[in-house]
């Protein structure tokens, strides 16, 4: 029997279900990516033509992120609740730095990185982390006003309309929805008026149709959705290849490294796509794995942040609640996308997809889940003592 402490390293009280969902999620990602992008790899200049060259970078990427994480899991949440504003302003000023010529890098017409020697950064998925945690802190703090516009929700709208411009600029249309829809659910969880709400979400709506329709390439990827076959070269080319990659999976895959898709006909196939990948190689039966994994870590988030709330804790409840709307989001988003359901969005696969800072912003997120849980546990404890 372990000793009584209040180190949360060696008193092991915390959801293992959640984390091993996460370590599995990572380790199928690492593997996916690396199957994924041998092609892409060997075929590049800049890669040296290693098959090895993701594969190296995304193991480097979780080694870090895991132990981002471990420290992010010592920061009590009352330290993250203090920090929440600064972190939204370091936030939003990385944002801008991305838009100053020199500093931001512009890849395939998108200004989105910030070069730092042998890797980048994206500030917009660290914003999300960011934008979480101020929402659910503004919350709190205005817990009283949150029935007046002037002063519950007019501030708020101000700050995330200011951050959709930042990202909107880059472009990063996908990072907007999410953060948007990560910030209305910690909105509404937090008790905003009913009436302010529903004209907020209608406001949101003829915002994003508004964006898509004065967007030529919005409205092209729009077309393109709702008939790839239509134009499979072209507008449909990526869904059209992403359709086939899932038809040639059928029940069990074409086994793990088999794929042909991911032989120049799919872009991204590594990023975006991965689905994809794990479909015609796993089959049915590896999405459905991932899907049932991502649906665990969802419904544990929500379930930790029920717990925090019937604790007294709102803080932590909507962040909980709040990272559980931004995985569950996104994944829903690049899924729907890989299947067809969805017009076609740059949205990574969250834990799996390539890509160093979001599987940092991820791991994050998740650490400050696992926190809250047991912060949750240890005031359970405290109550039946």
């Amino acid at each position: 029997m372990l000793a009584r402490t209040d180190n949360p390293v060696i008193q092991l009280t915390y959801d293992r279900g959640l984390a091993w969902a996460v370590l599995l999620l990572l380790t199928l990602g690492l593997v996916m990516v690396y199957s994924a992008s041998i092609a892409t790899a060997e075929a590049a200049r800049y890669t040296g033509h290693h098959s090895t060259y993701f594969l190296v970078r995304q193991a480097a990427a979780i080694a870090v992120a895991l132990v981002a994480a471990a420290a992010a899991f010592q920061v009590p949440v009352d330290t993250w609740q203090r920090i929440a504003p600064w972190l939204f302003i370091v936030g939003v000023l990385m944002l801008a730095l991305v838009m100053v010529p020199g500093i931001g890098r512009e890849v395939n017409g998108a200004r989105r990185w910030i070069p730092l020697g042998i890797t980048s950064l994206q500030p917009s998925e660290y914003m999300k982390i960011a934008a979480i945690l101020y929402t659910a802190d503004y919350t709190v703090r205005k817990n009283a006003s949150m029935a007046s516009l002037r002063y519950g929700l007019a501030p708020i709208l101000a700050v995330m309309l200011l951050v959709g411009w930042l990202l909107l600029a880059e472009p990063d249309f996908g990072a907007f929805v999410v953060i948007g829809v990560a910030a209305m659910t910690i909105l509404f969880l937090g008790g905003m008026n009913a009436r302010w709400f529903a004209g907020l979400f209608v406001l949101a709506i003829i915002g994003f149709a508004g964006l898509v329709l004065t967007s030529p390439y919005r409205v092209q990827r729009i077309f393109g959705f709702m008939d790839p076959w239509n134009d499979a070269y072209g507008t449909g080319y990526q869904l059209a290849h992403a359709l086939i990659a899932f038809g040639r999976g059928e029940w069990f895959g074409v086994g793990l490294g088999a794929s042909v898709e991911k032989l120049f006909y799919l872009p991204e196939a590594h990023t975006d796509f991965l689905l994809a990948v794990v479909a015609e190689e796993l089959g049915l039966a590896g999405v459905v794995t991932v899907l049932a994994l991502f649906t665990w870590v969802v419904v544990r988030a929500f379930a930790i942040g029920r717990r925090a709330a019937e604790l007294e804790r709102p803080f932590a409840a909507l962040t909980a609640q709040g990272i559980g709307a931004w995985l569950g989001f996104q994944t829903f988003i690049n899924m729907g996308v890989n299947m067809g359901v969805l017009p076609t969005k740059g949205l990574t696969l969250p834990l799996m997809s390539y890509g160093g800072s979001a599987i940092l912003a991820n791991c994050i997120a998740i650490a400050i889940l696992l926190r809250i849980d047991w912060e949750n546990r240890q005031a359970q404890r405290g109550r039946r003592r």
